[in-house]
């Protein structure tokens, strides 16, 4: 692992790193706040997965996280969105919603997309080893949130393994990409057009095949543009209901899909995640 940068900020250290991934054969950055701690200390680890179009830097300069990481004791996780480098394919027209920026935390199948984007196994398998390896983590203790694709990725995972992470929260997520443009179009593209194999990367249709999870919460911005076309909060709030699973809900009035949204109610999901991962900042190992 080779260390980007690191910077003093909250009492803790906010790094960037780089690795050559296996899952992917391509090199992956990704940050890590460390908040203060005692020597000896293991924290909980919250994993954050980005959207479209992002990298690991767009919530790590944007997402005003390091203030209630170091109050609660959160390691916080930032992978990137996808594979990058020489030789990984791209959407052929250059779109935004597919191929580089937007792996859609999949494993292709799919040429030529299969040679490398394999998110699905780089976020559920290799980057945990790393972070269990190389950070005071209490792997344990880990939960998982995401915003709008990465919404979509926390969702999906947290269904996947329920008792893996003891929290699961996302801003704005794609609930149900089997039936929304994005959705289509991604898993389509890296998964071929057999619609079952789509459904255990689709929220939605993982809780109506039985997956369960105590609770969610969600906070999705009441002005965002992609609201009716793309995210559909009414479909998870219909199977929740059905499956009788604790959802929060909480639409934002006057917020869109940005960071200005996300960073506004950072905390609060924060403090959600910090009170089931029985976080405490500098609790000993």
């Amino acid at each position: 692992m080779e260390t980007v940068s690191e910077n003093r900020a909250f009492g803790g250290v906010q790094g960037v790193y780089r690795h050559a991934s296996a899952s992917t054969g391509t090199d992956m950055v990704f940050s890590v706040f460390v908040p203060p701690h005692e020597a000896g200390a293991t924290l909980p680890v919250v994993w954050y997965l980005s959207g479209l179009t992002c990298t690991h830097a767009n919530v790590t300069e944007k997402g005003e996280f390091r203030a209630i990481c170091a109050e609660l004791g959160l390691i916080f996780v930032a992978p990137d969105t996808s594979p990058r480098g020489e030789g990984v394919a791209d959407d052929p027209d250059g779109a935004y919603d597919f191929g580089l920026g937007a792996g859609f935390y999949v494993d292709a199948t799919e040429a030529p997309f299969a040679a490398h984007y394999k998110m699905w196994s780089y976020v559920t398998e290799e980057l945990p080893a790393l972070i269990a390896t190389e950070f005071p983590a209490d792997m344990a203790r880990q939960s998982i949130m995401g915003h709008s694709m990465g919404g979509h990725g926390a969702l999906t995972i947290g269904l996947t393994y329920p008792e893996r992470f003891s929290a699961v929260s996302a801003f704005a997520p794609i609930v149900a990409p089997s039936q929304v443009p994005w959705g289509c179009k991604a898993l389509g593209g890296y998964l071929g057009d057999d619609k079952a194999a789509w459904r255990k990367h689709d929220a939605v249709a993982l809780i109506e095949d039985g997956a369960r999870i105590d609770a969610l919460l969600v906070d999705q911005g009441g002005a965002d543009a992609f609201l009716d076309k793309e995210l559909r909060p009414d479909l998870l709030r219909a199977a929740c209901e059905a499956a009788g699973i604790d959802l929060t809900l909480s639409v934002r009035d006057g917020y869109d899909h940005s960071y200005y949204f996300i960073s506004t109610f950072m905390a609060d999901q924060l403090r959600w995640h910090a009170a089931r991962l029985g976080a405490k900042s500098g609790e000993q190992a």
